[in-house]
């Protein structure tokens, strides 16, 4: 169910902004990594999109991908000047730089939510608790924190291991001891005055938002991100579909239309089971004029039998798909780039390679989830087809719905970004 977003009027308005630079020595290309089939920074805008008390959400970063990736999330985008993004750089300057981008597009917030891409499962209602605690007057920062108990101990090399936040002679109780916080580094809420006085995130009062220990996780490197994809199909709640921008759906049926089994006959003959609901998500595709097709490596007649019944093109017994969807797509005029491609296996590998937006069933196999920007919650056969298309058509609803909003004022320029990076035109530019 949608959340309900509570009405900015009269309150002071709410900005959240990740930054997310393209540089990483402990992860390469760790903004971009997917956790459950979602880029981390797309993970880190579906959160501050879907709590209620932020009006606006952007993503500052000096890198094309990670800027396609926040704008299909859903995000504004602000170019990091390169030198706000090299690693001596601190989060505070490109926060600073962001709120003065957003202060010239007309934006100046009472209240900053500075969210770290790192954090792959940040609640929005802990974002919420946060910010109505500073809306509320009742601390200038709230930072996400995890209770701990543990004893901490700090070595010299002189007189080795010792104590530091208790005495090693007396090993009180758990219960027996007040809780310290561990900051998670998820989310910190600033008021913005405040942050632009010290130019630091920790000023004023400063309170702790407590988050579960099962969403502190924090990704630096590549033991983190084995943790948080084994997590990530129990703490990922209710299905999020970044926006997809399509002009073309081509799936394969074995494993998508249906659940990769089948019945086999005394005569021999096979039969498999297919939903009701993906054929209706292929009806309104094609009311919205959208082509269909659907590329199987089998050649049986139950495959040319579903076709027809949808109405939809279908190609047989490929054995290459990356040159059949290339071939397809040719004859059609379609630009590969402006295709999603539903896949579950191994024979889906060189079109889901090709496609513009390659797409997963929920059961696919490791090396298919891997291989796409977009995991459904939906098995094959199990409403897989309906879920890829509604996100599509929301996709250009959501895209008509832009190019029909009043242009936003220009954001003025300070100087060219990079000539490697032309997604990104203009230095500080709102996209």
């Amino acid at each position: 169910m949608e959340r309900e977003r509570i009405d900015p009027a009269g309150r002071p308005s709410v900005v959240a902004v990740v930054p997310a630079r393209g540089g990483s020595k402990g992860l390469t290309g760790k903004n971009l990594a997917p956790v459950g089939g979602i880029p981390l920074v797309a993970r880190a805008v579906r959160a501050a999109s879907a709590a209620s008390r932020i009006d606006r959400v952007a993503v500052t970063s000096d890198d094309a991908a990670i800027a396609e990736a926040a704008r299909d999330a859903g995000a504004e985008t602000i170019v990091r000047p390169i030198e706000l993004a090299g690693d001596a750089a601190s989060s505070e300057s490109a926060l600073l730089h962001a709120l003065d981008q957003l202060a010239l597009a007309g934006s100046d917030p009472e209240v900053l939510v500075f969210i770290q891409a790192t954090s792959p499962f940040i609640d929005p209602d802990d974002l919420d608790l946060a910010v109505a605690r500073v809306l509320a007057d009742e601390a200038d920062v709230v930072f996400s924190a995890v209770e701990s108990h543990a004893f901490l101990w700090r070595r010299d090399a002189s007189t080795g291991a010792s104590g530091v936040n208790h005495d090693a002679a007396r090993r009180p109780r758990r219960q027996d001891r007040e809780p310290e916080f561990r900051e998670t580094g998820a989310f910190y809420v600033l008021r913005v005055d405040g942050f632009r006085e010290a130019g630091h995130r920790f000023f004023g009062r400063i309170e702790v938002q407590l988050v579960p220990e099962a969403h502190a996780l924090e990704i630096d490197g590549p033991a983190e991100l084995a943790i948080a994809e084994a997590l990530a199909p129990t703490l990922d709640g209710r299905a999020w579909h970044p926006r997809l921008d399509v002009d073309a759906v081509v799936t394969d049926f074995d494993g998508v239309h249906t659940d990769d089994t089948a019945v086999v006959g005394g005569d021999g003959a096979e039969f498999v089971r297919v939903n009701r609901s993906d054929g209706a998500g292929v009806a309104r595709l094609r009311a919205a004029g959208i082509p269909v097709l659907i590329l199987s490596a089998e050649q049986h007649p139950v495959v040319g039998a579903r076709a027809a019944k949808l109405g939809v093109e279908v190609l047989q017994g490929i054995a290459d798909k990356g040159a059949a969807l290339t071939d397809w797509a040719e004859r059609r005029g379609i630009r590969l780039d402006r295709i999603a491609y539903l896949g579950n296996d191994l024979g889906d590998l060189p079109a889901l390679a090709l496609a513009g937006w390659p797409v997963a069933v929920a059961d696919a196999i490791p090396e298919v989830r891997r291989q796409a920007r977009l995991v459904l919650s939906r098995r094959g056969g199990d409403g897989a087809v309906r879920e890829l298309a509604d996100a599509v058509l929301a996709g250009r609803a959501a895209v008509g719905a832009a190019a029909d909003a009043p242009a936003a004022p220009p954001t003025p320029s300070e100087g060219p970004a990079p000539a490697a990076e032309p997604a990104l035109a203009n230095e500080g530019a709102l996209t």
